[in-house]
């Protein structure tokens, strides 16, 4: 009996080990960032375009949803005219925002600067279920309860795994189909020779 479940324990180790090296390199951050891609990053973008105003230059300019989103209290105080709303610290922050919602996911798709945008996506989740919650009260079914049995909650348990997904690029960095990587044997190139 002992041969036999030998037998199957090297099998086990020799094919996963055989997909470990197969997939070594390139494939965690790829797929990480497929789906991302596939499953976030329209919806981030979308978010975006409801923050800017119309024209040309509308991304510079937060519509009056942008500032009902990111600063819900301070807009209902002011009876949603986003003028009365100080420029600094509280337009920066909006125009930030929206700016972030844009540029951020594109990096984590293309991989460049990998770490650091998906490091900012976490904080930008974090910050949002914080809105979400405080200041556009998110009621129990959409916040969620961890260990709950029910992993439809948009924020405790849908968040988490974006944030879990996140964690996988910050840790492993995007691989080796990424801007990232194609610029560090660029960078690793000139290096030598200079």
């Amino acid at each position: 009996m002992s041969g036999l479940i030998d037998f199957f324990v090297r099998l086990y180790t020799a094919v996963f080990s055989a997909f470990e090296q197969l997939t070594r390199g390139w494939f965690l951050g790829a797929f990480a960032r497929f789906a991302f891609a596939g499953v976030l990053l329209m919806y981030f973008w979308n978010s975006a375009l409801t923050k800017i105003s119309s024209g040309p230059l509308g991304f510079l300019t937060p519509s009056t949803g942008a500032f009902a989103q990111i600063l819900p209290q301070m807009m209902q105080a002011v009876s949603y005219d986003q003028s009365q709303i100080p420029f600094f610290p509280y337009h920066v922050i909006v125009i930030a925002g929206t700016w972030a919602e844009f540029v951020l996911p594109a990096m984590v798709v293309v991989g460049l600067f990998t770490r650091f945008a998906s490091l900012g996506m976490i904080g930008f989740i974090v910050v949002m279920s914080y809105v979400d919650i405080t200041g556009l009260g998110a009621d129990a079914t959409a916040i969620g309860q961890l260990f709950d049995g029910n992993p439809s909650a948009m924020i405790s348990d849908q968040r988490l795994l974006w944030c879990f997904l996140l964690t996988v690029l910050v840790l492993n960095g995007p691989g080796k189909i990424s801007l990232d990587w194609v610029l560090g044997r660029f960078y690793s190139r000139r290096a030598r020779y200079h």
